[in-house]
């Protein structure tokens, strides 16, 4: 009688839940590579939480964020390409310093009465363990609850709840579990309503470290042990759902803010040594910190059983500038009306309705100030530029990826990504319309969203100015440009 009435509570429990507005889980992993998940072809990290949410749900095998990290999670949170978005003091950065009056997904989700949480690195005010804008962390812009730190843990971490720092240099072994511990909390607090839960792990950016139970498991070395840790974690979140019969009504995206940091591995190689502290890109070229696919396309996973087809594979184009918009949908809502959004509603994507994917749907791959390639269907287009733009300040050495990778482009580069995802045959003498077609579309985004030289129509400023500026102001970046003598 026990297991009966138990049974029909868990019916009516699901039943209850199907009836409401959806939750969010999205896991935004730090510099995870393409190819770092069993599920996306790695043979030396073991992810089995995450390959059964993929065979239960679906892969994106072409969804893209940014190159580098502050810009990633940029277009996330705003659904839009970074250059695009209005920062703080009307200059440009780097890193993005988000202005208060940019919409982000929690703000939108937040004013249709859902609890909002962030579990993990923000990076959107300022790139800095203490050097950041306390007005733009997470509680200001759309978050009721905050367990995280303000950026990267490049040397240490301060941990925060919400604007009080209650660990400095905390142990940065314990970050995934603890992360993880709040969430369940949160989840747990918020079951009887909708919720958005955002966890943006510090893993798998360096320094690494895994906690007591992983450290020194992994063939892969530590960074395979900071995964692995990593997907246990996402197995108690799913657990957690399951438990509290929410599952009928919650959408669970797991995905990463860009590709391997091949900075940390030997000779700048794609991760595969247990010495590499940085991941694999698998059959992509190049790494974090470039716009060849290996920095900027993503493992992506989505699982909600019921409305995401089981063993689904979506090769259509997707991004997290789609988060913004697709959530809104979901949640009975729109993305924001008074400003233009780069992202669109990939509910069918979601759905699997594959047929319904825009054909002409355009993708572009900017790097910090500047647009670099742009892509169509099947079609990729490197821009033509210099070996080492001048434009990139400190960047135009980039040394963050192998040298063959940061070369010149003297001449439009296409690229047909089904046939060649390793981006190493220009076939645009053969396809000279397919090519003219592409730089006619990199020019419309450089007029809508911008360049190095040029501000976009629709480049957003919103702190008082006299002038509206001619072209977007990196002060770092000019700073750092050498002067010429």
């Amino acid at each position: 009688m026990k297991f009966v009435a138990m049974l029909i509570l868990l019916m009516v429990q699901s039943a209850w839940c199907a009836s409401r507005a959806p939750n969010f889980v999205l896991i935004f992993v730090d510099d995870l590579g393409y190819a770092d998940l069993g599920c996306f072809g790695s043979d030396a990290i073991r992810t089995p939480r995450l390959d059964a949410l993929a065979a239960d749900g679906m892969r994106f095998t072409h969804f893209y964020a940014q190159h580098i990290c502050g810009p990633s999670r940029t277009a996330l949170m705003t659904g839009c390409h970074p250059l695009r978005v209005a920062e703080k003091g009307n200059i440009k950065e780097i890193h993005p310093v988000l202005h208060t009056k940019e919409i982000t997904v929690a703000e939108v989700l937040k004013s249709r009465g859902y609890a909002t949480g962030c579990f993990g690195k923000w990076d959107l005010a300022g790139h800095s363990q203490s050097a950041f804008h306390p007005e733009l962390m997470p509680n200001h812009q759309g978050f009721d609850t905050f367990f995280g730190t303000p950026s990267s843990n490049d040397r240490h971490v301060d941990l925060y709840r919400n604007e009080n720092r209650i660990e400095e240099k905390t142990d940065m072994a314990t970050l995934t579990r603890r992360y993880t511990d709040e969430v369940i909390r949160f989840i747990e607090a918020n079951h009887d309503r909708p919720f958005f839960a955002y966890v943006p792990y510090t893993m798998v950016h360096t320094r690494l470290d895994a906690s007591e139970g992983f450290k020194g498991r992994s063939p892969r070395g530590l960074y395979g042990d900071a995964v692995e840790e990593i997907d246990f974690n996402c197995g108690r979140i799913i657990d957690t759902l399951k438990r509290l019969a929410l599952v009928p009504n919650t959408y669970f995206l797991f995905t990463s803010d860009n590709g391997p940091w091949l900075v940390k591995n030997k000779n700048r190689a794609d991760g595969h040594l247990p010495g590499d502290h940085g991941g694999s890109a698998g059959p992509l070229r190049g790494g974090k910190v470039s716009t060849w696919e290996g920095g900027v396309r993503v493992p992506t996973i989505l699982w909600a059983p019921d409305r995401v087809p089981a063993g689904g594979v979506c090769d259509k184009i997707a991004a997290t500038i789609d988060v913004l918009p697709t959530f809104a949908k979901l949640a009975g809502s729109a993305a924001p009306a008074d400003r233009v959004i780069d992202g669109i509603d990939i509910g069918h994507l979601f759905a699997g309705r594959f047929e319904e994917a825009d054909p002409d749907r355009v993708f572009h791959y900017y790097f910090i100030n500047s647009l670099q390639a742009v892509r169509q269907g099947k079609w990729k287009l490197h821009l033509p530029r210099p070996a080492n733009p001048p434009w990139l300040g400190s960047f135009s050495k980039n040394g963050h990826i192998a040298p063959k990778d940061w070369i010149a482009f003297p001449k439009p580069f296409l690229i047909n990504l089904e046939t060649d995802p390793g981006e190493t045959t220009n076939v645009a003498a053969a396809n000279p319309e397919t090519v003219s077609r592409l730089l006619h579309l990199a020019e419309d985004a450089r007029v809508d969203i911008g360049d190095h030289d040029r501000v976009g129509k629709n480049m957003r400023f919103f702190d008082p100015q006299s002038t509206r500026p001619s072209a977007p102001v990196f002060p770092k970046l000019v700073r750092r440009t050498p002067s010429k003598k």
